[in-house]
This record gives structure tokens, sequence and C-alpha cells, in this order.
């Protein structure tokens, strides 16, 4: 293995054995996937996006010039040359592509380890990974996506971590899967390693994001945790399953933990360090910056220091990631009713909450509230006034409220 890859040197790990056997109480066997039929459409973006040389940007690039992988398949030499970044050598790759992709035996593969190959065309592909500019079309998935993955923050950091980092990277994972987040990382050794094992610990879901194929787990000695992670969330990749990992896979494994995540909260990092990269990335697409602070004197928090002083919110406590979160384009379902539309609003208690789904979007008389809500008029007032201070809703008279 080559000591430019994910990580240089081989750290000491924590045995998987002993999360395990606590997280063997609490969670059931995991159902097996319905298998599933891969489509034509599909079949044919998977040997296209799976050809040596064709990377997201790419194939973006094709898509948009061509409208679909049977179409750019069938392209012209000239007309594929016509794609910026594509050369005579590409061009040939691409005219020769069933002499380099086995799609019958990736799909064999994949239904073999229950392995499920989502397109972007499927009604489950994470809708957030349409905000990035180079959108993967496939995706290979250990374990299940669901709808409120939506609601998902991401834990980066250091794969050096010291016992700080550790600790406050289990405790962010467990805190945030108590709250009905998902935990988004990498699986790497360090910081996202613990992230994942405290959101196992707190019984929530999260999803780990490889840069590497399905069936090279990178590092190894995580191959029990990726189990682990299938059967509470899910194990991701746009690699083929036999990809191995090589350095520029992981920047490209980043971007997809940066668009997953509504926010990414960095635990630990130094000067130079991928989960900055994840940082500058969730910047771009208009996600939140969070950072943990650190000593001063220690070169694992320099890059957190930085990121607050450059304007990421400061984070001790869960309060402040889910404040963090902020206001939300869309709501989103968490499952059992509610409809979150802020990170706030998972802060709520039961009267805050009644309170907050009394209020419209336009205009509501706060008499309106009290009868709906059937608590005397003092309640109402006093709950009112702490959901304007939390920016849940705005007073727009004396009388009337509004959902912000």
């Amino acid at each position: 293995m080559s000591r430019n890859v994910d990580d240089p040197e081989p750290d000491d790990h924590q045995d998987d054995g002993a999360l395990a056997a606590t997280y063997a109480d609490g969670v059931q066997d995991a159902a097996p996937r319905q298998s599933r039929v891969v489509s034509e459409e599909t079949k044919t973006m998977l040997r296209l996006s799976m050809l040596p040389g064709v990377g997201p940007r790419i194939l973006t690039g094709l898509l948009d010039r061509f409208g679909s992988a049977e179409k750019t398949l069938q392209a012209a030499d000239a007309q594929l040359a016509s794609v910026h970044g594509v050369g005579p050598k590409l061009v040939h790759v691409i005219r020769t592509a069933s002499h380099h992709i086995d799609v019958d035996a990736i799909i064999q593969w994949c239904a073999e380890q229950d392995v499920a190959i989502i397109s972007s065309e499927d009604e489950d592909y994470p809708q957030p990974l349409f905000d990035l500019p180079d959108a993967p079309p496939i995706l290979f998935v250990s374990g299940n996506l669901l709808a409120t993955d939506e609601l998902a923050v991401a834990i980066v950091g250091t794969r050096h971590a010291t016992t700080y980092g550790l600790k406050q990277a289990e405790r962010f994972g467990y805190a945030m899967a108590r709250a009905g987040i998902t935990v988004i990382s990498g699986m790497a050794r360090g910081i996202d390693s613990a992230a994942h094992e405290g959101a196992l610990n707190g019984a929530g879901r999260t999803i780990a994001v490889l840069g590497s194929g399905l069936g090279e787990i990178y590092p190894s000695e995580h191959k029990g945790l990726a189990e682990m992670i299938a059967a509470a969330g899910a194990v991701i990749s746009e690699y083929p399953p036999h990809a191995k990992p090589h350095a520029g896979m992981f920047p490209q494994r980043n971007r997809l933990i940066a668009g997953l995540s509504l926010a990414t909260l960095v635990i630990e990092a130094p000067d130079r360090s991928g989960a900055l990269i994840t940082a500058r990335l969730a910047c771009e697409l208009n996600r939140e910056v969070l950072a943990l602070p650190g000593p001063v004197t220690s070169r694992m928090s320099r890059g957190c220091n930085q990121l607050i002083r450059d304007g990421a919110k400061l984070v001790q406590t869960i309060e402040d990631v889910l404040e963090g979160i902020g206001p939300m384009c869309n709501p989103i379902d968490a499952g059992d009713g509610q409809s979150i539309r802020s990170g706030a609003d998972l802060l709520l208690n039961e009267l805050e909450r009644a309170v907050l789904e009394a209020v419209g979007e336009s205009s509501t008389p706060i008499d309106e509230v009290i009868v709906k809500t059937e608590l005397p008029a003092h309640r109402v007032m006093a709950t009112i006034s702490v959901l304007e201070m939390r920016s849940l809703i705005r007073r727009l008279s004396g009388q009337y409220v509004s959902r912000i």
C-alpha cells in the first residue's frame, strides 16, 4: 500500500469487538435488502461512469453534452473530443467501453454482497447530493439510505487524534444520534471512527463514505466497524467494488461527506488536513461549518482554531450544533410526524413544540394559538418569548406571530 494513501502510517486502533458487544444489545439483525433488478439505463450509466479516466467532472460534462449515458457511448469521436477534458486516449476508452468494464460481474458481486446500485434517477438517491456540481450518477450502498438521513451532520478530523479529540468525537456522535441526527463521516482512523462509534453507541444512524470500493474496505481493521455501520445506516462509495484506495480518492470522497450533510463539524485538524478540505467544500455548498476549539499549543487544533477565526461557528455542546444547523431550505420529515425546519426544532420540549405547531407561516393571532393548544394564556405567552429568542417565530405585533 502506498504511503501517501489515507493514512501514511498504521495507527494503533481500537478493537471492534468491544463496540460490537455493546451495540449488539440494542440492534436487531439487519433485514436483507430486497433484490433489485438493475435497469438497462443503470447498466449503461454504470458502464460509462466506471471507465478509467472518466472522473466526476468529465462525466458531468459528457452527460450535459449528450443528455444520457447511452447517447454518450454512441457519440462520434469528434463529438466526444469537443467535451472539456476528453482527449484522444479517453475517446478510445469510451469507444471500447465494453472491453474495460465487466458490468455483469459488478452487478453479480453486488447481489452476492447485498449491495445496492443506486442511480441518480432512483427515488432513494440522496437528494442533497444534487447540490454538487459533479454529483456521482452511481452509488454503491451497503445498508439502507432513508429520507430522514437528510437531517445529517458530518464529523471530520485528523487521523492522528489526541485523546481529547477522540473523546469529543465520540461524545458529539453519541449526542447527535440521541437527538435523531444522522452522523456522516469517512470511517478513517482517528476522529472519523470515533464519531461513527459514538453514533452506534447512541443507537442512532450513521453513514460512512469510503475513498475506496466496498470490496476494499480501508483501513482493513475497520471491516467490523463497516458491518456495524451498514446495520445501523449505510456504507457508501461511488467507486466500483474492487477499487483500491489511492490518495486522489479521498478529496473526492470528502465532497460527498460535505454534500450529504447540513453542517460539517471539524474536531481536531492540523494546518494541512483533509478535514479542512471538507470544511471548504461545505462552505462552497452553503452548508454550515462548525469547529470545536482546542488548546492554542496543540498542533492538532490549529485548523479548528483557524476556522473559528475565519467565521466558523464555535461549538462546545450538542445545543451549539443544533443551533448551527440553522433554518433548512425544505422541511425534513423526521419520521414521527414531526416536520423539522431548523436544528433548533430538535431542542424543543413538548410544550414548546405544541405552541410552535400552532403558529402558521403567515400572521397568526395569539388567541388562536391559545385555542389550538388549550394551554393557559400565560404559558403560551411565555413559550412564545422562548421561541422568539430561538429565532423560530417572529412577533408581528402585540397580538400576532408567525413562523420563521
